[in-house]
Order: structure tokens, then sequence, then C-alpha cells
């Protein structure tokens, strides 16, 4: 949600959350404080970017090798992993953390546990035979 949110507020984009490809903590880092970065695929619902100025200094759509090829996404250690991340996703079967629904026995409310869903189903599978 916080990606999708974030999304719309910078760009007035729309978005459909697909799964969470990687994540990275940091702790004792600005303000001695831990630092989360979330690496999430989305699906674009709408395309017309309207850029919050406040927030961000630009905003375009560009095809990923133009993005790849980038000073900024060659010369930092944690770009290049997220580049070598999105070109295994689209070229060679790679999969992140979906969101799997649970409901809380003293509640009722949903939290969601993230994880590889597809190699959990085969080795529960490969467990049963």
């Amino acid at each position: 949600m916080a990606a999708i949110r974030e999304v719309k507020e910078e760009t007035a984009i729309d978005t459909e959350f697909l799964e969470i490809l990687a994540f990275r903590q940091w702790h004792k880092s600005f303000f001695e404080k831990s630092d989360l970065v979330f690496l999430c695929m989305l699906r674009p619902l709408s395309f017309d970017i309207q850029k919050q100025d406040l927030e961000i200094e630009a905003a375009q759509w560009m095809p990923f090798e133009e993005y790849a090829a980038q000073p900024v996404a060659q010369n930092h250690e944690l770009f290049t992993y997220i580049i070598d991340l999105c070109l295994a996703k689209v070229d060679r079967d790679y999969i992140g953390f979906a969101p799997q629904p649970l409901r809380s026995t003293h509640d009722d409310q949903i939290s969601y546990l993230y994880s590889n869903a597809r190699d959990l189903n085969q080795s529960s599978s490969a467990d049963r035979q």
C-alpha cells in the first residue's frame, strides 16, 4: 500500500501492486535509525505523469536500458544490484516476495506474510512425495 500511495502522490500514476522483488535493511543509518528499502514491482494503471514538484526533481517514462545506462545507476552498488534483479525478473523467471493474506486468530484482522510462494509450493510438493 505504501508503494502504491507514494507513486500516486509523487507522479499521479495509479498502480497495482504485484510483488516485492527484494528489500534491504541498514541498521543505525541516518540519525541512528534503521533504513529499509523495498524494491516493489507495480503495474501502471495510468500513464500521464504529473510530477509533485516539492518531492521530486524529474519523472518520465523511459526504456529500461536507458535507465540502466545512467551514471547514477552504474556507479552505485545498490542501483547496480537493482538493475540485475529487474533483468532477472524479466529474463530469467526470478520470483520475488508475494503477499499471502493471513487472518489473525485473536482479532480476525488480515495481515500479510511476504514470501516466495512458487518455490515454497515446489519444495512442499517434493517433501510430500
